[in-house]
This record gives C-alpha cells, structure tokens and sequence, in this order.
C-alpha cells in the first residue's frame, strides 16, 4: 500500500512501556519481523531498536525511538521507551505522540516501581491501555497473581472506568508469542496485533485545520541536517510549505520544510504529503528545539510545551585538572566541554545545565546517577577528558522548611538477607512501608528513603545480599530534610608523590585495605590508588622500591603476590567517592584524585 493513500482511520500510534529488563525492545524485534519488514535471508541483529553502543553493552534502553510495521491494511507506529526511572524524561515526551500503551509486566516480578511511573504518566494522559503479561515461560512464571498485582496497581492510581477495562494478553517476546488466555495455543503476535487495532483508538485531529505539530524528538542525518520528530496534531503539511516556529519565548519564527518523511520499519522514507495523525520527521527547520509548535505561517496556533519532572541529582562537570590533563583527550577546554553540554540539552529535556562561580566548571543536573553517568560515558566516548565530582541532591525551601527528594525503594532478596537489607535501610533514614513474602523463598520490601541515603549505596547492596538482591528505585516527592547522615566508613590510600607504580610497594600497601591499581600504573601526588579499611585517609609511597644488597636471605627472594585489584567502573567511582574528591575522565581512564593535591594543604578529614 502506498504511503500516500494510508488514511488516518488506518493508523495506530501506541508506545511501550514497562520496568527495565521486561522485554519491551524483544517485543518490538519480535513485531518487526512478523510484520514481513525483514528479508527471509536478511541477518537481523538482537535487539534491533537498541542501536547506541552504550545500550547494546548495558542491555537497556536509554533514547526512545520510533519505528513502525504494516498489519493488513493497517499501519501501527511504534515508540520504544526507556525502562529505567533516570530516563524518565524520554518517557514523558514519548506519550505526548500516542494514543495507546502497550504495558508489558514480567510474570514472575509483577508491577515495579518504573511499572507504577509509566503507567502513572500514561494514565494522566489518557491513553487506552493493553496489558501484556510477558515471560510466561519462567519457571517462577505466577501470570494470574501479577494480573491481580496490575489491577490493584490500576486502582492505586486512580484509573478511570474506562481505563480499567483493558484487554490482558499473556506473550513470550523472545519467541513471538502472545495469547488470550495461557491455556490457549498460539505461534505468533497474530491476537496482539489484533488488539491493538481493535482497543487503540485512531488519532484525532481535524485534517482542514491549521498545522499543528509538537516536536517530541531530534535527529541528525548527514545529508540534510537536524530533523524534528513529531505528531501532527491537527492540518496537513508537505515538502516545500512555508511554516512557523513557535519556540520556548513564544516568537513566531518563519522557515521552510525542505524534505518530510515518515516512519518505514527501521528507516524514514521521504514522502510529499502528510496529515493528522501521522509521526513524521521534518528537514530544513534550523535552531529546533524538543517542546517547539510547527504551526501554520497564516493562522499559527502553539501547542502547550512538554512538561517533564524536576530534576533531583547534580554534579560539577568541570576542565581536567590533574597532572596528567590533556594526555589523551581530545576536547580538553572549559568551551568545548559547554558546547557538549549544550548540545546534550537540546534532545534530552531532562538535564539541566547552570553557571558556577568557576569559568572553567558546570552544575549539570538530572534525574539520577545512572542517567548523569551515560552522560560522562558518552562524553568520554567521543574523546572529551573532564573531572566530576559527587553526585548531590537537590534541595528546595518551601515555607521556611528545607525540602530534599524522597524515592520509593523496592528490595527482592533471598529471606535469610531480611536482617542486613532493613539494618542498612535504616541506617539511610529508610523507612518499610511494606513487606511481601511470595513463599518462594524470596521476600518484597518497600521502603521511603531519602535521595542522598542511596548515592553508593548500590555496591554495599549487592555485597550484602552476595549478589543475589534486586533493587529498584524512583522519585516519590520532596519532604522535609531528614538530618544529618553518616557518609562512608572507609577512608583513601592517597599516593604522596608522582611516579610509577611498584609491585613492592603495592605487595607492603595491600594490607591497608583495597587497591585499584596495578604494578607500573603512572600516579601522581593526591591521586587515589586505594580504599583504607579504617575511616581516615591515608598518604602512601606507592612507587617505594625494594634496596638492593648484596646480602642474601632465605626469605627475600619469595614471590610476592597481589591481591586482585578493586576495578572501579564509572558509577562504582562516582559511588565511591567523598565529598572532598573527584573522578578524573579521560577516553582511556577513570582516576580518582583529591580536590587539593597537595597533603599540607588538605584539611584534615574529621574520623
């Protein structure tokens, strides 16, 4: 069927949403090549809607993107959101294009806290939901207790009747399957694509009236520049129209569309014409903006912008100050660094960038730790070196009274992990709000803990629960400030002086505590090369070595042998470290350092 005949009553905007590691982009894999998209020879990668190195290397979703697939005559556009709370700005702009969600729960883990969020925001909007209870081969599989946890989760939030009368289906997204009942036999997503043209409703919006169209998305393509993704609400629009820009000052600004496409599969083919209803990506608009109105250049009438969640994390991202600054990356200075930043701010509407009293630094802010340190990844990535310092939360003043964020955090751990988990909870300030036991040897807690009790506190976590515990966390509301709170309990082995690493001073210092580096590795003065056990910070030689003789001894010529070394990943760095330190980032290390360098110049740290 030609693109240009398709009418709106044949179009099916829906997005999918669900708790990270679900199955979400497995399910859109599993729709595109049942949908004929793919040759029967052609060699399809996994997870094809996973295209960022970043996403295919962590497994999880991290930019909502849009593809679409053909069923009869019918033609569904289909957004992948993320699953992760800390890109819940992608979620948000996401709905705004949709008039339907596809709400995917695991049948062994039911509703978890992202499960609550995006359904929260899909609610508020509106749209008419399909649950798709998924994984219903695990073994651990209890699909009716979970279709009983999701209705629940409906009520909590105030569905409406309409709402709550959604169709249930029951899938394996990993082998193309969906069902309407488990007894049922099925070899394909045949009855889920029937649902969704049957339950989504076709997008409204009047064909003959003014243009109007949000723009929810950018890309880049080399051949015509920035394109601006997005829903046309109400008008028709083609190749070669003069139309205006509404932006976040409310000017009207005229340009013209110099090339229009739509949404084909995985690809954006160029079409003339397109109208109401349609997702389309537009050429030729220059200083777009995510949340700017496309509208009509005769009768301009904006869309209200965007509206996505405050932040609640900020960090200093600022110029590489070390000894070894300028070694190996490419973007080095204060500019180049705000020029990234910039252009980060641009297609991510959850982050924030401020002005220091420094020149040559940046207060970033955004909805958590994960989402800041894909930033630092990513920067690092394209050959950016900076330094950046702990995550810290924000706080606000609302009549006189301090307020900072307060998340839900929700704790799946083996029973005999019940003691440590809720003892290390309250030492955060963390309060159990609920506690279920499935009878699977397996418990559910839920506590209310404040923001600032979580940063670091994912590694201590996993090292409780010997790696077996889940945690899943989200932004509940701003509260009053919860007092004072212990920090780490561990201090830093702090190189004294610059040089090249020895196996002998590393073989006398690994009693001390944990060290993160190895034999020959470059330090410099106030480097961090290590945990202490004990709670102050400790200057170490770390280049000693061992005074040759002419003596002999029985026991001087022993092997020395090192413990394996502590390697830090980025959030395990920025996890790790105290108020007083910084993560040092290049495109080929992650150090860690002191503020001040020099020992006599630090303050002594308070034990």
């Amino acid at each position: 069927m030609n693109l240009l005949t398709i009418t709106r009553d044949k179009i099916r905007n829906i997005a999918i949403i669900a708790h990270v590691d679900h199955g979400k982009t497995t399910l859109v894999d599993a729709m595109l090549k049942q949908s004929g998209l793919f040759r029967a020879n052609e060699r399809v990668v996994e997870r094809v809607m996973d295209s960022m190195d970043l996403e295919r290397e962590r497994g999880i979703t991290i930019m909502a993107k849009n593809t679409s697939v053909r069923y009869g005559d019918y033609k569904i556009n289909i957004l992948d959101t993320p699953g992760h709370s800390d890109f819940g700005g992608e979620v948000e702009r996401v709905l705004t294009m949709v008039d339907g969600a596809l709400l995917l729960v695991d049948a062994s883990e039911g509703p978890l806290p992202q499960t609550r969020y995006v359904l929260s925001k899909a609610l508020e909007q509106k749209l008419k939901p399909i649950v798709v209870i998924n994984k219903i081969d695990r073994q651990d599989a209890r699909a009716m207790e979970v279709v009983n946890e999701v209705y629940d989760l409906f009520i909590d939030l105030d569905a409406d009747d309409e709402q709550i009368e959604f169709p249930i289906l029951y899938a394996v997204s990993r082998d193309g399957v969906a069902k309407h009942e488990l007894d049922h036999e099925s070899g394909n997503l045949r009855p889920l694509f029937e649902e969704i043209v049957r339950t989504i409703p076709p997008p409204r919006g009047a064909e003959d009236a003014p243009l109007q169209l949000l723009v929810a998305n950018l890309d880049y393509s080399d051949y015509v520049g920035r394109l601006a993704i997005g829903r046309i609400f109400s008008g028709s629009v083609a190749a070669g129209d003069q139309i205006a820009v509404i932006g976040i000052d409310g000017q009207l600004r005229k340009t013209k569309i110099t090339q229009l496409y739509a949404f084909e599969g995985l690809k954006q083919t160029p079409i003339e014409t397109a109208s109401a209803g349609e997702i389309v990506a537009l050429a030729g608009i220059e200083g777009i903006n995510i949340g700017d109105t496309l509208t009509s250049a005769v009768e301009p009438r904006p869309l209200p912008r965007i509206r996505v969640d405050e932040p609640t994390i900020s960090m200093i991202f600022g110029v590489n100050t070390s000894p070894f600054a300028g070694r190996e990356g490419k973007f080095v200075t204060s500019r180049q660094i705000r020029t990234r930043l910039d252009k980060e701010t641009l297609g991510n509407v959850a982050i924030r960038v401020e002005e220091t009293d420094s020149p040559d630094s940046f207060k970033v802010s955004g909805r958590g730790e994960l989402q800041l340190a894909i930033l630092i990844e990513m920067m690092r990535r394209e050959g950016y070196e900076l330094q950046v310092s702990k995550p810290e939360v924000i706080t606000r003043r609302t009549n006189g009274e301090l307020q900072e964020p307060i998340e839900q955090v929700v704790v799946d751990c083996p029973e005999e992990f019940i003691g440590v988990v809720t003892e290390a909870m309250g030492r955060r300030k963390g309060q159990m709000t609920k506690m279920v036991n499935h009878g699977t040897g397996r418990v559910r807690m839920e506590f209310e803990t404040p923001s600032r009790g979580l940063i670091g506190f994912r590694g201590e976590f996993l090292m409780e629960t010997k790696g077996t515990g889940l945690l899943n966390t989200i932004f509940l509301r701003f509260d009053k400030w919860m007092g004072e709170m212990k920090g780490r309990g561990t201090g830093s082995l702090v190189s004294d002086r610059m040089g090249e690493s020895t196996t002998y001073a590393l073989f006398n210092l690994q009693e001390r505590g944990s060290l993160f580096i190895r034999p020959n590795t470059k330090v410099y003065e106030g480097m961090i090369i290590g945990e202490n056990a004990r709670a102050v910070d400790l200057d170490v030689n770390a280049i000693k070595e061992k005074k040759l003789t002419n003596m002999r001894a029985a026991s001087a010529d022993e092997a020395m042998r090192l413990v394996p070394v502590k390697d830090l990943s980025l959030e395990e760095a920025l996890e790790f470290i105290a108020g007083d330190e910084l993560v040092e980032v290049t495109p080929k290390t992650i150090r860690l350092r002191k503020r001040v360098l020099k020992p006599n110049e630090r303050p002594k740290k308070e034990s």
